[in-house]
């Protein structure tokens, strides 16, 4: 053992055990590791920092940016409110969450569709009166699933293709990998709506009950021309929302107290709602209403709004006056959507209300608000809503349709998917539906993310470089080679067993040098073995460390370990049982 191999090794055993640890953050870890290995001369700077200018990570970077696009034309919302529909019974809903969730992932990020979709699921388990924790860890995995369908489903994929094409062998095309993807995720998904469900308990989640938060009256105008106009309050997804409940409607000068839900809503209709601060922001997501409370007047676009909840303090000019007298649109360039006392919601229009110290108000305003009023006298406290720009649903069928473009022009082979991920890029920002501050928020927001990848380069560099990788092929495989079956099992179960302990990326990264070197000593195609890293990685369901879905649901399900465990195991080995019973059909050992 040389020393470049001794502190390779080193390097990648104490980043596994850092990662596992969880104590500190994925990117400080990695970029330490690469800093050693550059400093004790392991590998050059042109290497250590090769992983950065790597068309997978700019790939990643990029999607970012179409991600941020459809999100804030509403496209997303639409499409999940589209593909979901209305099932009645807990198969049936796990069926329309499981295959429309493996859609989206299969075309978009894994962690931007599970973030869409648990909101819509959380009001699904209302409806059917079910728990969140039935049906949350599916949405996770069927994420997980749809991403191994195309090489743009997951961001390991792409890190795999960037370390194929590194090494000089032919990159994947979009839908290679779809003949392993596309039987896994159909066997795997039939597990989860037949049987998985079923090893799940009902357990409420972390999600705070109304009547425990502070309540606001939010108001909503059912806009002209608004799609929901004609359809009934249970047809527009305003039965049961997550974070609050509609009380009454006005139309006219007939005011609705007794809302039933097959009542049909009329352009111009003012719906009052009762709910937490967040209700604001999910009803901004339905596309055809918009707020009762002036905020067109503001003249601001709608990726410059957000919401905003300030304490009013002594020295607030409109204290003693009444809404409409104190004047605050025109003084501060926000509109009062509601005002909260006390903790207790105030009753009656809004305008009417004479405001005093200490009062809480939900506003919309514009993003300089914050910085502009978080340390003037007149609030005591300026707290934003993350995530609160309204979408602007006019430019959604605009961003599908550069999505679908995207697609069809890598499928047809006319350019690289880096290629056609920075075209759509540029067409989205050409367009205005997405703005360049919006696009550079998304790409920093996720820049450890993308750091954890570029550093672990520097890993795979290390061990190959420095023949680490030869090393321990030589002494843990050595009696494998006359059975490369045998040693695609191991580089597979191997890979399954870093994934769980650490991140997906880094796993495959730091495997992925084993795979080839494995692949060399046994004489054989090395192509198998990339595929199998590719699977492996993506296949993380025994724990919630391994994929950022799984940590995602983890709260708002409520699971333990144990639930992860009883419900992962299984998917673990049927996912084994498939990837490596196709993968040396479509990629032989001696082609």
């Amino acid at each position: 053992m040389t020393f470049d191999i001794a502190v390779s090794l080193l390097s990648v055993l104490g980043v596994l055990a850092l990662l596992a640890t969880n104590r500190l953050p994925a990117d400080l870890i990695m970029m330490a590791a690469l800093a050693m290995l550059l400093l004790t001369g392991v590998v050059s700077p042109a290497q250590a920092l090769s992983g950065f200018a790597n068309p997978g990570l700019m790939t990643v970077a990029a999607l970012y940016v179409v991600a941020a696009a459809l999100r804030d034309t509403g496209a997303i919302y639409w499409l999940a409110h589209r593909l979901l529909g209305q099932p009645s019974t807990l198969g049936r809903a796990l069926g329309r969450v499981v295959m429309p969730t493996a859609l989206l992932s299969a075309f978009l990020n894994n962690t931007t569709v599970v973030a869409m979709m648990i909101p819509a699921v959380q009001e699904w388990a209302q409806r059917l009166k079910l728990s969140p924790s039935r049906l949350l860890l599916p949405l996770s995995y069927a994420a997980i699933l749809g991403g191994t369908c195309t090489l743009i489903g997951t961001s390991t994929n792409l890190v795999v293709d960037g370390l194929v094409q590194k090494n000089g062998l032919p990159a994947f095309g979009i839908f290679d990998i779809a003949w392993v993807g596309v039987p896994l995720l159909l066997v795997c998904g039939a597990y989860l709506v037949l049987i998985g469900h079923r090893m799940l308990p009902a357990r409420d989640g972390l999600m705070e009950q109304l009547e425990n938060a502070r309540e606001y009256r939010v108001e909503m105008n059912v806009a002209p021309k608004s799609p929901l106009a004609g359809r009934s309050i249970r047809e527009a997804g305003l039965r049961n929302l997550v974070h609050g409940y509609l009380t009454e409607i006005e139309r006219g000068e007939h005011l609705y107290t007794a809302v039933s839900p097959d009542m049909s809503l009329a352009e111009g209709d003012r719906l009052v709602f009762i709910g937490a601060p967040e209700c604001a922001r999910e009803l901004q997501r339905i596309n055809g209403l918009v707020p009762a409370g002036g905020v067109h007047k503001l003249k601001l676009r709608n990726h410059q709004r957000c919401l905003v909840e300030v304490v009013l303090g002594r020295e607030f000019p409109g204290v003693g006056k009444t809404v409409r007298d104190s004047a605050f649109r025109t003084h501060y360039q926000a509109a009062i959507l509601s005002v909260n006392r006390h903790g207790e919601r105030l009753s009656g229009k809004v305008g009417d209300i004479v405001l005093r110290v200490g009062d809480t108000l939900l506003l919309e305003t514009g993003l300089a608000f914050v910085e502009q009023y978080r340390y003037r006298r007149d609030f005591m406290l300026v707290s934003p809503l993350h995530d609160s720009a309204p979408p602007d649903f006019r430019k959604a069928p605009l961003a599908v349709s550069i999505l679908v473009g995207m697609v069809l022009v890598n499928v047809l082979g006319w350019v690289s998917v880096l290629e056609s991920v920075l075209i759509a890029c540029g067409l989205l920002l050409g367009t205005r539906c997405v703005t360049a501050n919006r696009a550079r928020m998304m790409v920093s927001v996720n820049l450890p993310v993308l750091v954890v990848i570029g550093a672990s380069f520097a890993l795979g560099e290390g061990m190959s470089g420095s023949g680490a990788a030869q090393w321990l092929v030589g002494g843990l495989f050595s009696q494998l080679d006359a059975s490369p079956w045998l040693a695609l099992v191991a580089v597979y179960l191997i890979t399954v067993l870093v994934t769980e302990l650490v991140t997906n990326n880094a796993a495959a990264v730091l495997i992925f040098p084993l795979a080839l070197s494995i692949a060399e000593m046994a004489g054989v195609s090395p192509m198998p073995f990339i595929v199998a890293v590719m699977f492996a990685a993506s296949a993380s369901f025994m724990t919630p460390l391994g994929y950022q879905t799984n940590m995602m649901v983890m709260g708002p399900g409520g699971y333990r370990l144990a639930d992860y465990l009883r419900l992962g195991i299984p998917m673990s080995v049927l996912a084994a049982l498939v990837s490596l019973s196709i993968i040396p059909l479509i990629w032989p050992f001696n082609p």
